[in-house]
Order: C-alpha cells, then sequence, then structure tokens
C-alpha cells in the first residue's frame, strides 16, 4: 500500500511538473521599413511567432534571453510552431526540453521568411527586400521594445534549420555584435554550382509571378536563389538574371551566386566568427551534401582555431531535428547565453 502511494505521488510530481512547463505563443505583424518596395511586392508586414516561457506571466519583473529561430526553404513560422500541422512542433520541443531540465527558459521568436518565391534565403536584394536588415535590426528592436527581454548581445542567440541553418550562419558572420551564440542545423545552400540545365532553364524564363505557386522544389529553389543573390531591377516581371539564358550559361550571373555560398565567403568573416562566443553546426550522415559541406565548415573552423561544436549524426535533413534542437541545440543556447 506505502508502495503504491509513492508511485502514484511520483507519477503525480510528474504530471505537474509537466504541466508546469507550459509556455504561451502568439502570432503577430512587424512592419518592416527595410523590405518596403521589394520588386516582387511581398508585403512589408511580416509575421511572427513568438514563443514566452513559463513563468513570463507568473514572474512580470523577470527578463529573459531570446533565441531567434530561422526556419527552412517552402516552410513558415505557422507550420514550425504548431498553428498548423507540420513535421515539427516547436512550442512541444522546447517545453519537452524545459520539462526534463535540459534548458532553461528563454524567449524563442521566428519571423516568416515565406515570400513569393516560397523562402528569402535571410538575404537582401531590391528583388525581395533587405531581409538581412529586418532579421537582424528591425525586429530585434521590435522584440526588445515590447517583450521583456535581456536587450544585449550575450544574451540573444540565433539558430535555424536547412534554409535556416545558411541564414544563422550567414547572418551570424555578419552581425558579431548583435548575436553571442549562433547553432546551425543541417545548413544548406554552402556549396556547389548553380544549375544550368537548359530544360529548367527554358521553363523558368517563361514563368509569372501567378505561375510561382505551381512550380516544383527544384524550378522554385533556382528561382529563390537568383531573386536573392542575382537580382536586375531591369527584367520584370520576376526581376533576377538566371544563370543560364537561351540554352547559354551566364559566367557573370553563376558568379554571383557561388559567391554567396558559405564556404566560398567564410574566410572573409573569420575576425567576426571570434567575436561571437559560442558557435555549433551539425547535420546528419545520410544528408546527401550538407553532411559533407558541413563536415567541410567544420574543418575551416579548425583551420583558423576556432573554437565550436561539431556533430555528424545518424540522420537524414528531417527526421530528427526536433530531436537535435531539444537535447542539443536548446540546453547550447541555455548553457552560452547570458541570463
Amino acid at each position: 500500500m506505502k508502495r503504491l502511494f509513492l508511485v502514484t505521488l511520483l507519477f503525480c510530481l510528474g504530471a505537474f511538473s509537466t504541466f508546469a512547463q507550459k509556455g504561451t505563443k502568439e502570432r503577430i505583424k512587424v512592419h518592416s521599413k527595410a523590405l518596403e518596395g521589394n520588386l516582387i511586392g511581398d508585403p512589408a508586414d511580416r509575421d511572427v511567432t513568438i514563443y514566452l516561457p513559463p513563468s513570463y506571466a507568473t514572474n512580470p519583473d523577470k527578463r529573459f534571453p531570446v533565441l531567434y529561430m530561422l526556419h527552412g526553404f517552402t516552410d513558415t513560422d505557422s507550420q514550425w510552431f504548431g498553428w498548423e500541422k507540420h513535421w515539427i512542433n516547436l512550442q512541444d520541443v522546447i517545453e519537452q526540453s524545459l520539462a526534463e531540465g535540459l534548458s532553461k527558459e528563454m524567449i524563442v521568436v521566428m519571423p516568416n521568411a515565406y515570400n513569393r518565391f516560397k523562402g528569402s534565403m535571410y538575404a537582401s536584394s531590391v528583388t525581395i527586400g533587405d531581409w538581412e536588415t529586418f532579421v537582424t535590426q528591425e525586429l530585434v528592436s521590435y522584440i526588445d521594445a515590447n517583450y521583456r527581454s535581456i536587450p544585449t548581445k550575450e544574451s540573444r542567440g540565433l539558430a535555424g534549420h536547412s534554409m535556416g541553418g545558411y541564414g544563422t550562419l550567414r547572418l551570424g558572420m555578419k552581425y558579431p555584435d548583435v548575436y553571442s551564440a549562433i547553432y546551425a542545423l543541417s545548413p544548406c545552400c554552402m556549396d556547389g554550382e548553380a544549375s544550368t540545365n537548359p530544360e529548367l532553364m527554358k521553363k523558368l524564363e517563361t514563368l509569372t509571378p501567378d505561375q510561382l505557386q505551381e512550380t516544383s522544389f527544384f524550378e522554385i529553389a533556382a528561382l529563390a536563389t537568383s531573386a536573392a543573390f542575382a537580382p536586375n531591377p531591369k527584367n520584370p516581371p520576376l526581376y533576377l538574371d538566371l544563370p543560364a539564358k537561351d540554352g547559354a550559361p551566364r559566367q557573370d550571373v553563376i558568379n554571383k551566386i557561388i559567391a554567396n555560398r558559405t564556404l566560398n565567403f567564410v574566410d572573409q568573416y573569420i575576425l567576426n566568427l571570434k567575436k561571437l562566443k559560442a558557435i555549433a553546426i551539425d547535420a546528419g550522415l545520410q544528408d546527401r551534401g550538407i553532411s559533407e559541406a558541413t563536415k567541410s565548415l567544420h574543418e575551416v573552423f579548425e583551420s583558423y582555431q576556432i573554437k565550436h561544436f561539431y556533430e555528424s549524426y545518424e540522420g537524414d535533413h528531417l527526421n530528427r531535428i526536433a530531436e537535435r534542437i531539444h537535447t542539443k541545440a536548446l540546453p547550447f543556447f541555455s548553457e552560452n547565453l547570458k541570463f
């Protein structure tokens, strides 16, 4: 009888602990002057999901560090935060990590970077707008002005998956005075050439903005890449240059695209990377191309003696991302951000 009572008590305490870890989320609009006037006509009022940890409501005097999370290509903040069914629910991941004592309470912010091309690459061009300024300056200023954040770089982290991992590395390298710690999960777009496949290019040359939603993944990815890195204000209706035209490669456009591959520009930002307190990168072994590129970046960091965490694990591009955030990324920021 006594043993049964103890088992019941432990179960109730566990259930209470899990329940006590529930926070809240809200989806708001943040206006961006940096995105105004983009040539493709995407709205400058951007959706942003904000997760507020459990004690945000119960302890009104407490301030929190902020983790800025960047989603991947074709994804949205709505999908990642469970406003609609998706392969991940970040709120559940955060609260599981909290309940297990693996991480500390922090505000988590995710902007919606889904645009007419299904992804901004977190870059800046006249075609898509100045996403770098929106994410690193305007959004950060808005959060610090409207939420109980700790408004210093020591209490700001940046993380992302796939396109978001690429954005994490790109923005982390360029803005070490905004963030102190970065974690790139399965970062895409770090190496490789620009596709000049004649059939693909021929189809893309004829597309209009109204047809973009019906394109295949590889078609829209090629367009998004050109929109971010090879904009052309004199080439309507999509205002971009493709890496081939009329069946012939265009080396000037190819050069613009490959110049924005992480492994091609990382050497320019070594001094900035050394200003960061903590850096982490990982990728699944079965994530073809990305796994190898991530290892190459790890080797670059080693050659420059940049302290960082790197891990290659059994997994593909999606199947263990929730687990990695739960057991690796959130504990990483709990250790390296200032609370």
